[in-house]
Parts: C-alpha cells; structure tokens; sequence
C-alpha cells in the first residue's frame, strides 16, 4: 500500500514544489505535472557517454534507481504492512539508500571532471553527516516502542500524549531535514545555481543526459515522496479508515511539498563552511528525542 501510493504521489510532488515557488517569486509558472512532461520527453532522447567513462557511468543511474524502489518496498502504511518488512529493516532501508547514493557518487567521479568530482566530494560529506540523525532517531523509536521493524514501530508508536507528542515533532522536523539534505535542496544547496562554487547535486548529473538523466530526476522525485511516506505513519492515526487513511496521506505529501516551495522562496542558503556544522546539529536534535525516551524507560523501570 505505501509502495504504490508514493509511486502516486511522486507524479504531482515535484510540480507542486515548482509551482510554490512560481506563484510565490509573482510568476504564473508551469502546471503540476511540468517535471513529469520534462522525464517523458528525456525518455525519448538517447544518452550520450563521454570517451573517458566507463561502464559504471552507464550502470549507476539505474541502480540508483532500483535502490531507492528496493528501499520503498520496506515502506509501511498505517495499519497495512509493507511488502517486505522485517526486525532491523530500518537499517537495511538506509543501506538500500547508501548503495544508490555511492554509485551515484562513483558515477560523477567516473567522468574524469574535477568539477563534478567537487560535487561528489559534498555529497559524500553531507551524506556521512546526515546519517546519524537517522540512526539515532529510528534507535529512539526502537526503545521507545520496544520494536525493530519499521511496521511495528509506527504501529506501536501512538502521538497521544506530551512525550510523544514531542517525539513526534522531533521525528517529523528530522525527516523533513534529511530529505532535503538527501536530495541537495535548501540551505545545504540551490537546486537553481549554477555558480560553480557553490554546486553539489546539478554539478554531479552535468554529463548525464536522456533516458539516464530521466531516471535520476525520478530517484529525486521518488525520494521525496518516501521520506513523505514515513512521515504519513507518525501521523496518520490507525483507527482510521482506509479512505481517511488514503485522504490524509496525500493532504500530507502536498503538505510537505508546499513547505519546500516556502523554504527554497524564503530560506537562503548556508555558506559552504557551515553546511557540516547545520548537518549534525540535526543528530544533537536526535540525541535530545534519545535523552527523553531514555528518561521514560528509566521512570517505567
């Protein structure tokens, strides 16, 4: 259930994106399904390969892509189990990401362009720094609800009370961090620039082209509505119906797409100095999530 609605949703989600920022910066802008045009008009092109790139350069856009798809498989719905699900899937779901992710690096350095190996280099870094904020705040949820798969995990957690009405917060405000860190938006990068300096994402896709470039759009695009997804389960209540359910998961999602559209018109971006030092705060965020479950197991005991 979760799968084949984020496969849904990311349809609309990047048109919605665009077209905050459009009507927010007095432009009238594209229609929703703009980007989506955009990927089926980059379907029907070919790829062009530099003479210096190797196999891995061809290869790495669709493991990217086959990874963020494995990764959604593990994706739960509130009160429906995933396709694949087990104790620890959490970490598998990261590693899944990690996989498509260091291709997608090796890729870019694979071009023999210093410039886009620049790029690879930031991603990397930001990724290495990110990833605790995940870890800690999944383990939080493990002691916390006594639970390792993720079904089990959101079904067990319930937003009832002062506790985990702030844990709650802190797991939401996390995923909506991690995803733009994820997918280079802002502060940590300007999905618009072109400024030399200053670019990590658009830097390393400058050699891909056609069908290739298409289905990294798509990993974005899918990575957004995942995050969303996991989003969906720290809110959606279970005793809901499924229409409510289904209801609610798409108010959700262009929720959390209008929020980027006003972060990226209003929220300048981080100098390059101190975009490490943004993304580990967000694991301090995480520790603060960790203390206080730490505090209500040691009152239970």
């Amino acid at each position: 259930m979760g799968f084949l609605l984020a496969i849904v949703v990311t349809l609309f989600f990047p048109g919605i994106i665009l077209r905050v920022k459009s009507r927010l910066s007095g432009r009238k802008g594209p229609g929703v399904f703009q980007p989506l045009r955009n990927i089926l008009v980059l379907m029907r092109k070919g790829s062009i390969f530099s003479s210096v790139s190797s196999y891995v350069f061809r290869i790495a856009p669709v493991i990217y892509l086959a990874t963020i798809l494995c990764a959604m498989l593990l994706l739960p719905f509130p009160g429906y189990p995933s396709i694949f699900g087990f104790d620890g899937d959490f970490v598998f779901f990261a590693y899944l990401l990690a996989l498509g992710k260091f291709l997608f690096i090796i890729a870019a350095l694979d071009t023999g362009s210093s410039f886009e190996g620049m790029g690879a280099s930031r991603e990397a870094l930001y990724s290495l720094l990110v990833e605790p904020a995940f870890f800690i705040l999944f383990g939080t949820l493990a002691l916390l609800t006594g639970f390792t798969s993720m079904q089990e995990i959101f079904e067990a957690f319930q937003v009832t009370g002062h506790h985990s009405f702030i844990i709650g917060f802190i797991g939401v405000y996390l995923l909506v961090q991690i995803a733009m860190i994820e997918n280079s938006r802002m502060p940590v990068d300007d999905p618009k620039t072109h400024l030399e300096l200053t670019m990590v994402h658009e830097v390393m896709i400058l050699d891909h082209s056609g069908f290739n470039l298409a289905l990294m759009h798509i990993g974005t695009a899918l990575k957004f509505s995942m995050y969303g997804t996991l989003m969906a389960n720290f809110l959606i209540p279970l005793s809901w119906g499924l229409p409510e359910k289904i209801g609610f998961f798409f108010v959700i999602q262009a929720i959390m797409a209008t929020v980027i559209g006003l972060m990226e018109s209003f929220r300048a971006r981080k100098k390059l100095a101190r975009n490490p030092q943004f993304v580990v705060t967000l694991s301090s965020i995480a520790l603060v999530a960790f203390i206080l479950v730490v505090l209500i197991t040691f009152n239970r005991i």
